[in-house]
């Protein structure tokens, strides 16, 4: 009897699988476990070596931009002495006004009141004044880097590093030798 009697027709057989979109499925994929692998190796491993040197950059940006301040206010100083000079340049009368504080004299002009100061005004101008000629702070260089720069932990990241790498070369390259065993086989 015929097969389509029986059913067996109407069986619909699995599609035949492509073996070269399996093959370049998987060579994708290890592309990708590639690329993870040796990118994350080659990043430990340039970390363990640069790292003296991006510690040596936080510093220099921090002093680059402390000389930056300093720059600003030596402009600004340099504005306020040219603004003082030209007026020193129109009113004579300035210096006379400007020379017993300047020299630290008293003038002994009896229509003059002097105003006597207290220890806790001059308390709190010192404090005002010192808070404004604070000490240049230490460069702020952020706790990975530091935690990076110990020698055990930079010698650990370099071994890391190098072994990501080592393995994504050896498990995760062309599989060309494969390829070619193959097809001597057939």
């Amino acid at each position: 009897m015929p097969a389509a009697v029986f059913g067996a027709g109407d069986r619909t057989r699995p599609p035949r699988r492509d073996p070269s979109a399996d093959r370049a499925k998987a060579h994708m994929l290890r592309f990708l476990i590639f690329v993870i692998f040796f990118s994350t190796g080659a990043a430990s491993l340039g970390g363990a070596v640069l790292c003296d040197d991006f510690i040596k950059h936080c510093r220099n940006q921090h002093l680059v931009a402390q000389a930056e301040q300093s720059i600003q206010k030596l402009r600004s100083l340099n504005e306020q002495y040219d603004v003082l000079l030209s007026q020193l340049e129109n009113d004579p009368n300035l210096i006379k006004r400007i020379a017993p504080v300047t020299l630290g004299t008293r003038i002994e002009d009896p229509n003059t009141v002097y105003p006597k100061a207290r220890a806790q005004e001059l308390a709190i101008a010192r404090k005002a004044l010192t808070a404004a000629n604070e000490e240049p702070t230490e460069a702020t260089i952020p706790r990975w880097l530091q935690r990076c720069s110990d020698p055990a932990k930079r010698i650990i990241l370099f071994i890391s590093g190098a072994s990501l790498v080592l393995i994504a070369m050896v498990c995760f390259t062309s599989g060309q030798d494969e390829d070619d065993e193959s097809t001597a086989a057939a």
